[in-house]
């Protein structure tokens, strides 16, 4: 057998069937699209639903909003802290230890007890976890947030040139 010999199996080569070229041939006039309707007639876009609401014109366009001055704190319970063995816990040493994340803005959480007196520096406390680290003679700071009081002014003062 040689290369010029090669040709595909009986059968498996079929001409395209043209549809549509008058009566003389298979498949005129209608052009197997049967008679009438909306099948017979023009392109149909896939997100037809037989003239049902879309779906999406049924999902809703604009729920709620993204809070743009909201402030995400890493929590971190009283356990953990007590379980970490630090005197002065600050976000760098947690950092440090392992129980805060990079960059994280750390807020402090009444969750189990605190044995021993230390000093904890953090952006927030729960009142519960504030009131348990004084309890027992520990001191707490208040960090300040890195970037100052992001909320708009209040009172409408905004708007003074009217």
């Amino acid at each position: 057998m040689k290369i010029h010999d090669l040709q595909p199996a009986p059968g498996s080569n079929r001409r395209r069937k043209r549809v549509g070229r008058g009566i003389g041939g298979k498949g005129g006039k209608t052009a197997g699209r049967g008679t009438k309707g909306q099948n017979a007639r023009g392109n149909i876009p896939a997100r037809f639903e037989g003239g049902q609401m879309p779906l999406h014109m049924r999902m809703p366009k604009l729920r709620g909003f993204n809070n743009p001055f909201r402030v995400e704190y890493h929590a971190l319970n009283l356990d953990a802290l007590d379980a970490s063995g630090l005197d002065v816990a600050d976000p760098e040493s947690m950092l440090a230890s392992g129980l805060t994340h990079k960059g994280a803005l750390v807020k402090v959480l009444g969750r189990g007890e605190i044995t021993r007196a230390m000093t904890v520096r953090a952006h927030g406390f729960s009142k519960s976890a504030e009131a348990a680290i004084t309890a027992a003679g520990g001191s707490v700071e208040v960090l300040p947030l890195p970037w100052g009081d992001r909320r708009p002014p209040a009172n409408g003062s905004q708007f003074t040139n009217r």
